[in-house]
């Protein structure tokens, strides 16, 4: 059955239906009266459709102004020429302006630059050109630069009746603060937030960036670390410890302000400064100069002045030479050897140097491993009484590290890098538990063998646990207490991290013997000083060497001084003085005469390892 509408008019349509549903039902209806009643019916439902059709566009109208109003993005709509006629209130506040304002204005009047109103003016024209919108442009809008917003515009239209021109639509998202945003994490990424400085990250790039640019001429590198700083956060604490660190920031930057600089923060306490141009290592070093100039006069913090001293070290090469973890590894290796040297000094640079200064840290990262691959061992240095019998007086321990790369290393090549990496108490406990353990086994098969003496590193001479891991060998191994003497030096006395004078006293009431290293007579003096319960001396240096030649100043000056030291031995209780360094047998016997017990070094042999050792104690001890 046709619906209505198909039909050019209502009473055709009434005529078809009225003699359709009078064939249908055979009615006796008139045909008249039909179509009357069928054109009634018609009429109420399009009435009723006309009605409903109107009451749902006023609904998508309420609705559509109401999203306008409420929208937090900025809309504009425009006539087909572009001049505003209306914007919802997003936009207003946007642009910060009145309605009343802005309409008469065109859309690309809304630029606030010539970018700005070109891309609105392209988008327009490709608008009317094909009715294409322009998408998420970021364009500036606002009548001045200081009071702009930058946002993302689409430059859409309105729909249209076929033949009618486009009524342009602006939409404006506001990203000034996601821009904002944006611009922090940014800064967070590349910037230190104490110091405001730029940081390691951005470092590294800037400095890998230059060092690929060989149009830059010369770079300078210089790492720089604040000396001591443990103490003054220690001490008064990190918010001081932060305000010293900020006021080392600002220092630097005043200092080092130019082009093509940079001024970093790279770690806790330590700075870093990339220069680029015509520098020279005088003029690097003379900035650096300036900066421990500046950074010596103190900050105040409440009513404490603050004063620190840095350490630097400086590399200058040319440009495009080298890698970035080249440099920045030189740098760090000079500024530690410019710490080594005493701090509050700068470096620089030297290939020489750096080629040793290479190597030894090198050595100083593998001491864990050469641990656990047992590359460390112990060797022994006999002490020979000096009277003619050549007896042993007493077997020295010493750790020697066989390493696959440099051949053997001495304590003398480890032990201080060892002190930098932590691993001096590792290596100790080694040097104790082994020739502990060698010695055991020596005084079970000779009874008389000779006392086994350890020379500490000063680290483990300071460690708490010295005292239990020595007891705990004892245990371990069997050893008698008395067949042990525990040697160590004014520095391990003087350390600031141990109580040295405790720990000494403990292990003597445990029958241990107490040996120290000296190298004048005023070392002597420590003995009296902390009441020390030292029984030996062994003395090393200038006395020792002043003795190696006859007929010289020297020899007669050391004699003199060698008299007055023993006396003052004496006099402290101490039974007996060593000698190491004993170079031949006329060295020993002027050491002998002037009333050296023992002695030893290259005129008895150097080092031996513990079998060898065991057999001079088999040939000299079994019974006949």
């Amino acid at each position: 059955m046709p619906e209505p509408g198909d039909a050019p008019g209502l009473s055709h349509i009434a005529r078809r239906w009225a003699a359709e549903i009078a064939d249908a039902a055979g009615s006796d209806v008139p045909t008249a009266e039909l179509e009357r009643a069928v054109a009634s019916a018609v009429r109420e439902a399009a009435d009723a459709a006309t009605a409903h059709c109107h009451t749902r566009h006023d609904s998508a109208v309420e609705r559509f102004a109401a999203l306008y109003a409420a929208s937090p993005c900025g809309v504009v709509l425009a006539d087909p020429d572009g001049a505003v006629l209306d914007a919802n209130p997003a936009m207003l506040d946007l642009l910060d302006t009145t309605l009343d304002e802005l309409v008469g204005l065109t859309l690309t009047g809304l630029g606030t630059g010539e970018r700005d109103v070109a891309a609105l003016r392209t988008a327009l024209s490709d608008l009317a050109e094909d009715g294409r919108p322009r998408q998420r442009e970021q364009v500036n809008l606002g009548p001045a630069e200081e009071s702009s917003a930058l946002t993302n515009v689409t430059v859409t239209a309105l729909p249209s009746g076929e033949g009618e021109r486009l009524h342009p639509v602006l939409l404006a998202e506001n990203i000034n603060e996601l821009q904002l945003l944006r611009e922090a994490l940014r800064k967070q990424n590349t910037h230190d937030q104490l110091t405001g400085l730029p940081n390691a990250r951005s470092f590294h790039t800037t400095l890998e960036t230059w060092l690929g640019s060989p149009d830059s001429d010369r770079i300078a590198i210089v790492f720089l670390d604040v000396d001591g700083f443990k103490v003054v956060n220690d001490g008064l604490g990190p918010g001081a410890a932060d305000e010293v660190l900020r006021y080392a920031a600002r220092k630097l930057e005043d200092v080092f302000r130019g082009p093509d600089t940079v001024v970093a923060r790279l770690s806790g306490d330590g700075f870093g400064v990339l220069q680029r141009g015509g520098v020279t290592a005088t003029a690097v070093i003379e900035l650096v100069e300036s900066a421990m100039a500046e950074l010596a006069e103190p900050v105040y913090i409440g009513d404490r002045g603050v004063a620190v001293s840095i350490s630097a070290g400086i590399v200058v090469q040319d440009a495009g030479t080298g890698t970035t973890e080249d440099v920045q590894r030189a740098a760090e290796i000079t500024l530690h050897r410019a710490k080594e040297a005493g701090r509050a000094q700068w470096m620089l640079f030297e290939p020489e140097l750096d080629s040793g200064d290479r190597k030894r840290y090198g050595i100083g990262a593998g001491i864990g491993g050469g641990i656990e691959n047992g590359e460390f061992e112990v060797e022994y240095q006999p002490t020979v009484k000096l009277d003619g019998s050549d007896e042993i007086a007493v077997v020295n321990a010493v750790l020697r590290w066989n390493h696959p790369e440099h051949g053997t290393l001495t304590g003398a090549d480890f032990f201080p890098l060892a002190d930098t990496t932590g691993m001096t108490p590792r290596l100790g406990t080694l040097l104790l538990t082994e020739s502990m353990s060698d010695a055991a086994a020596w005084y079970r098969d000779f009874p008389t063998a000779p006392d086994l003496c350890v020379r500490l590193p000063t680290r483990l001479a300071v460690d708490p646990n010295l005292v239990r891991i020595i007891r705990d060998e004892f245990e371990r191994t069997g050893l008698p207490h008395h067949k042990l003497r525990i040697c160590t030096d004014s520095l391990a006395l003087f350390d600031p991290r141990g109580e040295v004078v405790d720990t000494l006293s403990v292990l003597s009431d445990l029958d241990v013997k107490i040996t120290l290293a000296v190298s004048g007579a005023s070392d002597l003096e420590l003995v009296h000083t902390h009441r020390l319960p030292v029984g030996f001396a062994i003395l090393s240096g200038p006395l020792v060497d002043g003795l190696a030649t006859e007929g010289t100043t020297e020899a007669d000056n050391a004699r003199a001084h060698l008299y007055a030291l023993l006396e003052r031995a004496r006099e402290l209780g101490i039974k007996r003085v060593g000698a190491d360094g004993v170079r031949d047998a006329a060295h020993a016997q002027r050491l002998r005469d002037v009333g050296i017990f023992a002695g030893r070094g290259d005129h008895y042999g150097g080092s031996a390892s513990g079998p060898e050792i065991a057999a001079v104690l088999d040939q000299r001890y079994s019974p006949a």
